[in-house]
């Protein structure tokens, strides 16, 4: 996989806007909290559900189905109090899933990393990169940023036990102060 912001750069391609500056890093360059949420192999959903001790809903931001992929791009949410904990873009492979969990996955409130765990689907999260990011107008407006910040994320691919994608990700996360 050559883009490293796909599906992201999927999004953006959509629009007149030029994709966000952004640098590679490695995993020990990234400053904590940053660090420890997102250089790992665990999925998203149960890592940030822990690290602010809730549950977590999605608010898509938009999306679209082609050639048998779902494509969205969204917002984590804690449920407590509506607070942001991500900014993520998705490509699903819709037919990996049964028709309950697609349903789910095409609801679009439910994480698909809750949907993963609930359905019992088996499943590997490989990291494929780290990054660090200059918000640009659209993820400065969607994160709710009050001033420019650097923010870090990751891309990372969750694949089924015959190594079929079952979604491609990249995950940004908000302006996360030390405890």
């Amino acid at each position: 996989m050559t883009d490293p912001l796909f599906p992201l750069s999927e999004f953006y391609a959509r629009t007149s806007l030029a994709l966000p500056e952004f640098e590679s890093i490695s995993g020990e360059a990234m400053p904590e909290p940053y660090r420890s949420l997102l250089v790992h192999t665990n999925d998203m959903t149960p890592t940030l559900e822990r690290y602010h001790a809730g549950e977590i809903f999605i608010q898509a931001l938009s999306s679209e189905q082609r050639d048998g992929a779902y494509f969205r791009e969204v917002l984590l949410r804690r449920t407590s109090d509506d607070g942001i904990v991500e900014f993520g873009a998705n490509c699903v492979n819709l037919s990996l899933f049964s028709p309950e969990a697609r349903w789910m996955i095409l609801q679009e409130k439910v994480p698909l990393g809750r949907i993963l765990k609930d359905h019992r689907i088996k499943h590997s999260t490989r990291v494929l990169g780290f990054f660090r990011v200059e918000p640009d107008e659209l993820i400065a407006n969607a994160l709710e940023l009050p001033a420019p910040v650097s923010l870090y994320g990751r891309q990372a691919v969750l694949c089924d036990p015959e190594n079929r994608p079952l979604s491609q990700v990249v995950e940004i996360l908000p302006l996360i102060p030390l405890p």
